[in-house]
């Protein structure tokens, strides 16, 4: 994470709204904060799921492919990329020649009644009153963890389901566009289209005309290479290219599509705004349902440059497919696929609900894609799967070891070859000579280019760099796949790095010099109790894998080191009732988020009470919006909330995870900062200090991550 932040770190799509104040009122005198004030209406279908997104996830697979409804209904405002930038859609509906729309603001055009809006784990639906008719409007991106070709294959559904509200038949057309938004950083840029020849299918592409593959990278940036696609079963559909007014008005007068495609070509996207359109005929619906749908994609050819090779997506395999066998493929499993997802979405909810109950689960439900969405999963030149993480509005740096650490735990619960795929790169970096530091690196480059450390001091000098951050994480990591799978094997294919980074913390890890943690938008701090927190719990790491590896002689020596450099920091840290932020300074007090791992992998390195002590003084300085990170400031980190959540164990402390949970819950709920939710917001205001749609909310799956561990214990 960047010590500065980048001037592209903006509150992007924020609505007036006003219920954090409502909030601190309410939670001061000690009522439950996320109750509504008298007078605020109860939106139509709201109990399907209580919870109100900061930001409805729509197209979500990878840091380019990625498109999010950031106001209250779809139809408020454009869809956005989760940068802010627009990403056009356009949705309307033609009842009996009445034509409203449902998703985008075109001017003119009316618009339905949103009745509710329901985010899973794969899927997010809308209904809608039509009038006539009710429509449900379903987004599926099939990130299924299992099956990784599916996780990575950068192909949307969106289905359409109409049915009639008073018993007679209706005749119905759905009308969708998509601009040339999609295909470029800028709207300056110019893109030309084609038709593809697909059986069966009308398929639609669109690009950039310079197709620099891999040729720019940033962090404020949208992808301006490879190709996105719209397509539709040909029965039933018709599709045009064409400017966006002409063809919204075409359907909204007539219910049809533009008679020919545009052929003013190359254009500037900004030029008469080029759209993807299409048209679906539901014919006379009645009391059953009518459903069709389409899909969108995105094939960018090359995905990753690592150490100056390009990668491809995962989704090609072996079989180097096509853009026209994407969407081939898409739609050949469509089906099989809808019921996967429906089935997956199920079992994580149960997860979640056993876990940390119903405004938990609803947390999880909604980070899920958020998390998975902030990577790019590739091939690597071996054969592996490599999983790349962007710091979204953070600095845009790539494979970032601390923004791994906390995310890990929704890869631990649900697949750790995707916490190899973001591990992995950092090893084999390392094996390759370029990294020449006793500590683990920070970064791999600024995405999607990881061609080697930018952070800091780069590979250059240890300038700004987070040493006992980093290695503790790396430690951390692999001793989590280790115990997730039962096997060191992961480790011993990696002991060389480990124990240099071992070795680096036994040396400097109890009593921290001035340096950066991952929470460096605070900046340097000397004598980090919770650092020293993880460099301990790195030691006990480094014995664990030793352990499950079989060098029992090895696990006990760094078992006693890791022992008793707790001893030391309790004698350290100790403040009375609570421990401090930094050595020395007992005034202080910090959340200690690092300890859940003594917990979570059976390390049993610090006493138990270290952590009760802990979560009894937190009780002490919870504000509305959650906990803040220490004594310096009001913010928090989300993640953080569910990770000192876990650390509860009795029925007293199992209630202040509860607390904890709802804060974070509350947050999500009435933040005005309308983005893809901030992992860094006040925890008085609700409102984002920084960053978002980062994949480090995946560290709010730690609760799941702890019952999977502990399901036969």
């Amino acid at each position: 994470m960047p010590l500065a932040l980048t001037a592209g770190l903006i509150c992007c799509g924020v609505t007036a709204f006003s219920a954090h104040a409502g909030a601190l009122a309410r939670f001061e005198a000690g009522k439950p904060a996320a109750e509504k004030p008298a007078g605020e209406v109860t939106e139509p279908g709201q109990m399907a799921q209580a919870i109100r997104p900061p930001a409805v996830p729509l197209v979500a697979h990878d840091p380019y492919f990625s498109c999010w409804s950031m106001s209250d209904h779809l139809y408020d405002e454009y869809p956005k990329h989760w940068t802010g930038r627009i990403f056009g859609m356009v949705g309307m509906i033609r009842v009996d020649n009445r034509t409203q729309r449902f998703m985008g603001s075109p001017v003119g055009i009316d618009h339905v009644t949103q009745t509710s809006v329901k985010v899973s784990a794969t899927q997010t639906v809308y209904t809608f009153d039509c009038g006539a008719v009710e429509l449900t409007v379903r987004f599926i991106s099939p990130l299924l963890p299992d099956d990784l070709k599916l996780l990575a294959r950068p192909a949307t559904y969106i289905v359409y389901s109409v049915k009639s509200n008073d018993a007679r038949p209706h005749e119905v057309q759905v009308y969708f566009d998509a601009s040339g938004e999609w295909a470029v950083n800028n709207t300056d840029q110019q893109v030309t289209w084609n038709r593809m020849d697909v059986p069966g299918l009308n398929v639609m592409s669109i690009g950039s005309i310079d197709q620099k593959i891999l040729g720019s990278k940033g962090d404020d940036h949208r992808i301006d290479w490879g190709h996105f696609m719209v397509s539709t079963p040909s029965t039933g559909s018709k599709s045009c290219f064409g400017d966006d007014a002409d063809a919204r008005r075409r359907f909204a007068d007539r219910g049809i599509t533009l008679e020919a495609d545009d052929t003013a070509k190359p254009r500037a996207v900004r030029d008469r705004w080029p759209v993807l359109s299409v048209v679906l005929d539901m014919g006379e619906v009645g009391a059953a349902p009518v459903e069709r749908h389409m899909t969108l994609a995105y094939d960018d050819v090359e995905s990753i440059q690592y150490l100056g090779t390009n990668l491809p997506g995962w989704w090609r395999g072996g079989e180097k497919i096509s853009k026209a066998g994407l969407v081939q493929m898409a739609e050949a499993e469509y089906g099989s696929i809808r019921t996967r997802c429906d089935a997956f979405d199920a079992s994580l909810r149960a997860d979640a609900l056993k876990a940390g109950g119903e405004k938990y689960a609803q947390l999880c439900e909604l980070l899920y894609r958020h998390s998975i969405s902030a990577h790019k999963l590739v091939a690597n030149t071996d054969g592996r799967p490599f999983f790349f993480s962007k710091e979204n509005f953070s600095n845009g740096c790539i494979a970032t070891v601390d923004v791994t650490f906390p995310s890990s735990a929704l890869y631990l619960a649900y697949n750790p070859t995707l916490l190899k795929g973001m591990c992995d790169p950092i090893f084999d970096y390392c094996d390759k000579g370029r990294w020449k530091f006793p500590f683990a690196p920070h970064d791999l480059g600024q995405y999607p280019l990881a061609n080697g450390q930018v952070y800091g001091g780069g590979e250059k000098t240890e300038t700004d760099q987070m040493p006992v951050e980093e290695s503790g994480n790396m430690l951390i990591l692999a001793a989590g796949i280790c115990v997730r799978e039962g096997s060191g094997e992961y480790a011993k294919k990696n002991w060389k790095n480990l124990t240099t980074w071992k070795d680096y913390l036994v040396k400097n890890g109890l009593d921290p010099a001035n340096q950066l943690s991952t929470d460096d938008f605070a900046g340097h701090l000397a004598r980090n109790a919770n650092l020293s927190v993880k460099a301990i719990l790195g030691i006990g790491s480094y014995a664990k894998m030793a352990e499950l590896m079989g060098e029992t002689a090895l696990a006990a020596e760094n078992y006693a080191i890791a022992r008793d450099y707790a001893k030391q920091w309790m004698k350290l840290a100790d403040a009375g009732d609570h421990y401090v932020l930094a050595f020395g300074k007992p005034e202080t007090w910090s959340m200690k988020y690092n300890l859940v791992w003594d917990k979570v992998l059976d390390l049993n390195i610090f006493p138990p009470e270290v952590a009760q002590r802990e979560l009894a003084y937190y009780r002490t300085k919870m504000n509305p919006f959650g906990l803040p990170l220490d004594n310096r400031a009001t913010y928090t980190k989300g993640e953080y909330l569910c990770m000192i959540a876990t650390m509860a164990t009795a029925a007293t402390t199992r209630a202040q995870a509860d607390e904890l949970v709802d804060s974070l819950y509350r947050y999500a709920n009435e933040t005005t900062s309308r983005v893809p939710m901030s992992d860094w917001h006040d925890t008085v205001t609700a409102r984002m200090s920084g960053f978002q749609a980062r994949s480090v909310v995946g560290g709010c799956f730690m609760q799941i991550l702890n019952d999977k561990l502990h399901a036969t214990k």
